[in-house]
């Protein structure tokens, strides 16, 4: 939102300075994102051509001197505009001087061998206009020497303001003044709009078929105008707002819409066939709008239209066909009220971004539809002449206030901040708030131009944003009389722990999407049970997702299409498994690709990598368990996954017969094919919320971490077994033989042959005995030898291989 100074003291009443309204408007809430004081348009003054000689060098220059008002002798300047004579008063700049039009900073230079101080301006480069034919020509009577921005008004300066959605009161130059008012910072001028008297009743007739959509129209006539330039004052307002001079009756709209904030629309009269209808599109309609584009509509678009068809998009953008021009002579204008909502859903459904729809999708002032009309209906009288008809109003039942129960008590307990009973009904009623009653719970009216206010809350928003924010005193933190707890939850921990172990596996952090689609989810174990979304961004984000490994794996395919094909990427994130909280999981996924192993892609100490598989996955599904606390020594995994691994190169972690903690594996196939991915790849899943929390360990006394005074002693043993015993099940055996001598288990040998039988294979283990109370003598070892063996035996079939 912009506005210049001059504009707004149109409004307000005020002897503060600049600097002095720009505090206060960021201070009640209207923050002042940039000011543009015009400093670049200062150094240019008003200055007379004395003489203008042909250039002896070229045919299309002049050699000019100019008296620049300075009392020092007349310069000399070099020009080639054709407009160029001796008498000409225009816009000097000397040398130094910035001209923003053509980005040029002005030295003393030759032009075809003659000296040239300085330039003779156009509008074009001072950016007032595209006007470049020839050099700014003022009247005979303009002061020479004094400042041209100062005498063509050019000097004012331009607010902007960074609007918040909920104060459509602030989209009007009048309701910025309003709030400085209210602030103490001068006197809101306000004089109402005085009505026009018009001329027998307006020949176009306008009926509502959508009143839901619109709740009000007004429509008056104009006969007999000349449309034209708008006045200089007018334009030059326009183009410091940023917008562009068009004509008188389109510039008229524009100043209305951000002088008031009611948005306009003018018609020609002519070519509008017969009466006017409000109602909701045809699916399939087409309109040729302003912008010259054309656009097509559906049933959930409002449009004003004619016997021709459609003739405007409702509140925002009018259509090509009646659009007024320079031959226009009669005029409807347009005045009316707009659903919000339909009218932001038509915007954004178009991608059309207009002032109009700015101001109604967060609401216009309902009360000024009328003023709006009359107040146009003067500027065209007055810019255009004519003459006008009465105007036609249908539809609109008036302005029913919403009435809001305040208790005062309200503005301590939401703020802090003591404020006077009578001061926070004195802010309410300066800016338009009607407060009735004198206990402590009034009533208070909301004004029409107020639809963001809904409850006591915003009311003491209000009162606390013109009384000032600044007066707030400054709290000290209060200091904690113990130690403070942890901050981070066991599962912000976990998430924590799990992505520095997989980073530190050579693994890079991945961000993917939460929707992925249909056919993916199914894939995924999604099938009925998956979370879909009502309106989903795109059709390719239908559903969500059920697992990490389909966003891993696409964007690990996306790095091998550019040439990256070795690539181990992870992610700890939520998953969907439905709609409740009890099926929303944190799970740390990753996938491996090509030869992207632990070592590094392509090398390793026996050569060249081979392609990742099963075990790459297990190894990093165990590193993120034991990241995440659980005991890795008492998990059990069992042979085969879900349906998207590969049957007999997959396997599932569990923590006893009943908790899952996760999935690894090559994938099948089939779920390759349906993500469209190619080359070997596997990838994990733990549910790092399905790791038992630690017991909790006394606090009275520190645990002692007790080391053993004795050696470590490793005997190996090998086991001949059936074939489908898992090495596994074996070393668990072992481990229960002792549970205080032994310490560890682990495999070193996997043998199969025609001496041992074609359903057998041995099993070489190598057994840690840790001794703590004495040194083992031999006897002490051939007993716990035998308990092994025998244990072994008992549980797997296994005996002794000799």
């Amino acid at each position: 939102m912009k506005l210049t100074l001059s504009w707004l003291k149109d409004h307000l009443e005020t002897d503060a300075t600049l600097s002095e309204i720009v505090e206060r408007l960021t201070s009640i809430g209207l923050e002042v994102e940039h000011v543009d004081d015009k400093a670049s348009l200062k150094p240019f003054v008003i200055a007379k051509v004395l003489t203008a000689v042909q250039h002896p060098d070229a045919d299309r220059l002049r050699v000019l001197t100019v008296d620049t008002g300075d009392g020092k002798a007349p310069v000399q300047v070099v020009c080639g505009a054709p407009n160029a004579r001796a008498g000409l008063i225009g816009a000097f700049a000397a040398p130094g001087t910035y001209v923003p039009g053509i980005d040029v900073t002005l030295t003393v230079g030759k032009i075809r061998g003659v000296e040239s101080h300085g330039m003779m301006c156009s509008e074009r480069e001072l950016e007032l206009s595209d006007e470049h034919n020839g050099i700014i020509d003022l009247p005979a009577d303009a002061p020479v020497g004094t400042s041209f921005a100062a005498y063509a008004h050019l000097d004012d300066p331009v607010i902007e303001i960074n609007l918040t959605p909920n104060r459509p009161d602030a989209t009007s130059i009048y309701g910025v003044a309003r709030d400085l008012a209210a602030s103490g910072l001068g006197r809101l001028k306000t004089a109402p709009v005085e009505a026009v008297k018009g001329k027998g009743a307006t020949p176009v007739k306008v009926t509502i078929e959508a009143p839901d959509l619109c709740p009000g129209f007004a429509l008056r006539l104009v006969r007999g105008v000349k449309n034209g330039p708008s006045p200089k004052w007018l334009q030059q307002r326009l183009i410091a707002i940023g917008l562009r001079p068009i004509s008188a009756l389109v510039d008229i709209t524009n100043y209305v819409t951000f002088d008031r904030g009611r948005p306009l629309h003018v018609f020609d009269a002519k070519k509008v066939a017969g009466n006017l209808v409000v109602r909701r599109a045809k699916d399939g309609e087409k309109v040729m709008a302003l912008d010259g584009r054309e656009y097509t509509l559906t049933p959930d678009m409002c449009v004003i239209a004619d016997d021709n068809g459609v003739e405007s998009i409702a509140g925002v953008m009018g259509g090509e066909h009646s659009g007024c021009d320079e031959n226009t002579t009669d005029v409807l204008i347009e005045s009316a009220l707009w659903d919000p909502i339909t009218t932001a859903r038509t915007g954004r459904t178009l991608g059309i971004i207009t002032d109009a729809r700015y101001r109604f999708e967060r609401g216009v002032d309902p009360e000024f539809m009328v003023p709006g009309v009359e107040l146009a209906t003067k500027l065209v009288l007055e810019f255009c002449g004519g003459e006008p008809t009465e105007t036609e109003v249908v539809g609109y039942a008036g302005h029913k206030p919403k009435i809001i129960a305040f208790p005062l008590s309200e503005v301590k307990r939401l703020t802090g901040i003591e404020v006077p009973k009578a001061e926070s009904l004195d802010i309410l009623s300066r800016l338009g708030f009607k407060p009735q009653g004198s206990g402590d719970v009034v009533d208070v009216a909301v004004p029409s131009w107020r639809p963001d206010v809904d409850g006591k809350a915003d009311l003491v928003e209000e009162v606390m944003r013109i009384h000032g924010v600044d007066n707030i005193a400054p709290q000290p933190l209060g200091a904690h009389d113990a130690v403070n707890s942890k901050i981070l939850t066991t599962l912000q921990v976990r998430t924590r722990t799990a992505k520095r172990s997989l980073a530190v596996r050579g693994m890079m952090e991945a961000v993917t999407w939460s929707f992925i689609p249909a056919r993916h989810a199914e894939l995924f174990g999604g099938g009925q049970t998956v979370l879909k979304l009502a309106n989903p961004i795109a059709a390719d984000m239908s559903d969500m997702r059920p697992s990490l490994l389909p966003g891993l794996m696409s964007a690990a395919q996306r790095n091998a299409d550019k040439g990256i094909g070795d690539v181990a990427l992870f992610e700890v994130s939520g998953t969907y498994e439905g709609d409740g909280p009890d099926q929303q999981r944190r799970v740390a996924a990753g996938v491996r690709r090509g030869t992207a192993k632990l070592d590094g892609p392509g090398r390793s100490w026996a050569g060249n990598s081979g392609p990742v598989g099963v075990f790459d996955a297990k190894a990093d599904a165990i590193a993120a368990l034991e990241a995440c606390g659980a005991p890795v020594d008492r998990l059990q995994i069992e042979p085969g996954g879900p349906a998207w691994y590969h049957p007999g190169r997959s396997g599932t972690i569990k923590l006893g017969p009943k908790t899952v903690l996760g999935t690894f594996g090559e994938f099948h196939p089939k779920t390759l094919e349906g993500l469209d991915v190619s080359g070997p790849i596997c990838g994990f899943e733990v549910y790092i919320d399905a790791v038992p929390e630690p017991k909790a360990k006394p606090t009275k006394t520190k645990p002692k971490l007790e080391l053993s005074a004795f050696q470590t002693v490793k005997r190996d043993f090998a086991f001949v077994v059936d074939k489908t015993v898992e090495a596994g099940t074996l070393v668990r055996a072992a481990l229960a033989a002792d549970k205080k001598l032994v310490t560890s288990v682990s495999v070193f040998d996997v043998f199969e042959g025609a001496s041992l039988g074609t359903a057998k294979k041995s099993i070489a283990i190598e057994v840690s005995i840790q001794p703590v109370e004495k040194t083992l003598t031999d006897e002490d070892f051939e007993a716990l030898a035998k308990r092994i063996v025998d244990n072994v035996g008992k549980q797997t079939g296994g005996v002794l291989r000799t």
